[in-house]
């Protein structure tokens, strides 16, 4: 018996022994890749924990403030579905403010924005032909846009990195059509020699290249080749060639002249359709009277997808002020980061939220500030809420799709949240290891040289999913049959 108890004491002491040690250094998988990358052990902060558990199996820095990037949405979008709930959804209101005879709207057509992130054209042109199917084929009037639900300091889209025409860039609004964007395709013709070009949606006054030649050669830098200029916001210009070896491309780009995409969206649409505006697109406010009609966003449950499986730095921010909105009822920056504060303390307590910074929800931000350990615990309380199956239905999955489609780590064995800056990389999810037990995983790496991070972020994964160092089955076999 005292044998027993002994031997049942060592056991325990070796497999805290054991974890102690886990805990205190990076697997020498994580060391290789980040000596390759150039990268020193100080910058990076990891938590593994097993899921439904508060104990640490492997904590680097854990306790450290860093940046994490878009890890942010994992904290806006997982308190949206609790506070919000998955169904919830935005309406979009439409007056047809005046009388409507034989085809023509004598008075304006008026649409208020409540923040939906989700008005891409395809709904839009569905917006337009409800307006047609209530008999206004003309408008003797003007299109009004009411935006005032939300209240946003006017921002230049150059200034987190001077890139303004990168669609990441583009600044939330009330009434965010088409995320003011256009997308160029090229598509190869052999035979012609050339590539035709289109620009989706069609924007009112602003005009493309039909064409651009075909060159031979590898599929490189292709859109360096195009020698595009788009200084000017109605003339996208083509100078160059496109590789015929690349097949169809696509080129997504922020609208340059944001203030005047509305309009051009708007009039294009309309006049596509076939309808007549004698008037033009101007803000203003909305009626008190009911709407003609709603359009209606997808639920939440299917935004978020489209947020953290592709990292959809606007969508997260529309969504982040309409918490702001709808709980605090002002659509404003500090309403939101209000709201997030008083949640986030509710799940990690006041203490454990401590040293939290959040900034705008998408973590496009220089100013965010979270610990891996925060965060872990965050994805704790997401593993045992009601809303969890559509937080990690969310998430991209490893070598599958989003952000993770190209990863190294072993397909579909991971959820992962991606995280990237100019100097930041970091994931964090969920992974299912080989024994069946599932993983709370968070890796952050803060450094000019991040974004070389991503070898070593993938053989963290790969170590998680094997158990490495993470259990003692022999030890605790023999544990069992005593």
């Amino acid at each position: 018996m005292l044998s027993t108890t002994l031997l049942r004491l060592a056991t325990a002491s070796l497999l805290a022994a054991a974890s102690a040690a886990v805990s205190a250094r990076l697997p020498g998988e994580v060391y290789a890749a980040l000596d390759r990358a150039k990268l020193p052990p100080e910058a990076v902060v990891v938590v593994v924990q097993e899921a439904g558990s508060t104990r640490n199996r492997l904590a680097w820095r854990e306790t450290a403030a860093v940046n994490p990037a878009s890890l942010t949405k994992l904290l806006t979008t997982y308190a949206a579905l609790e506070l919000l709930g998955p169904a919830w959804s935005w309406n979009t209101p439409v007056w047809l403010h005046g009388t409507v005879n034989e085809g023509v709207l004598e008075g304006n057509l008026v649409i208020k924005g409540s923040g939906d992130p989700k008005l891409v054209p395809e709904r839009l042109w569905l917006l337009m032909r409800r307006v047609q199917q209530l008999g206004v084929r003309e408008i003797h009037g003007d299109i009004v846009l009411d935006r005032s639900a939300f209240s946003v300091p006017e921002q230049n889209p150059a200034e987190f990195d001077g890139e303004p025409l990168r669609p990441y860039n583009v600044r939330a609004d009330a009434l965010l059509l088409g995320y003011r964007s256009v997308l160029i395709a090229f598509t190869p013709d052999a035979a012609r020699g050339l590539a035709l070009v289109s620009v989706d949606p069609p924007l009112a006054g602003v005009s493309a290249d039909a064409s651009v030649p075909l060159s031979a050669g590898a599929c490189n830098d292709w859109r360096g080749e195009l020698k595009a200029d788009f200084s000017d916001p109605q003339r996208l210009r083509l100078a160059g060639s496109f590789p015929a070896a690349c097949g169809e491309k696509t080129w997504p780009l922020a609208y340059a002249e944001p203030r005047r995409y509305d309009e051009r969206l708007l009039l294009g649409l309309w006049r596509e359709m076939g309808g007549r505006i004698t008037g033009t697109v101007r803000e203003g406010a909305a009626p008190a009277t009911p709407p003609s009609f709603t359009s209606t966003s997808p639920a939440l449950a299917e935004v978020i997808r489209e947020i953290n499986k592709y990292s959809n730095n606007v969508m997260a921010q529309q969504l982040f002020l309409t918490l702001g909105l709808a709980r605090n009822g002002k659509g404003t920056p500090e309403a939101a980061r209000e709201v997030l504060r008083r949640w986030l303390a509710e799940r990690l307590g006041r203490q454990g939220a401590e040293g939290v910074v959040i900034d705008n929800g998408s973590g496009l931000s220089r100013e965010t500030r979270l610990s891996a350990q925060q965060l872990a615990r965050l994805l704790q309380s997401a593993w045992g809420s009601a809303v969890m199956p559509e937080l990690m239905a969310s998430l991209p999955v490893s070598g599958i799709d989003g952000t993770l489609t190209r990863s190294k780590a072993p397909p579909g064995r991971a959820h992962l949240k991606t995280g990237s800056l100019r100097d930041v990389a970091g994931v964090a999810g969920y992974v299912l290891a080989s024994s069946g037990r599932r993983y709370v995983v968070v890796a952050i790496v803060n450094h000019p040289n991040a974004n070389a991070a991503r070898p070593a972020l993938d053989a963290l994964v790969q170590w998680v999913v094997q158990d490495a160092g993470l259990t003692a089955p022999g030890a605790e076999q023999q544990a069992q049959r005593e």
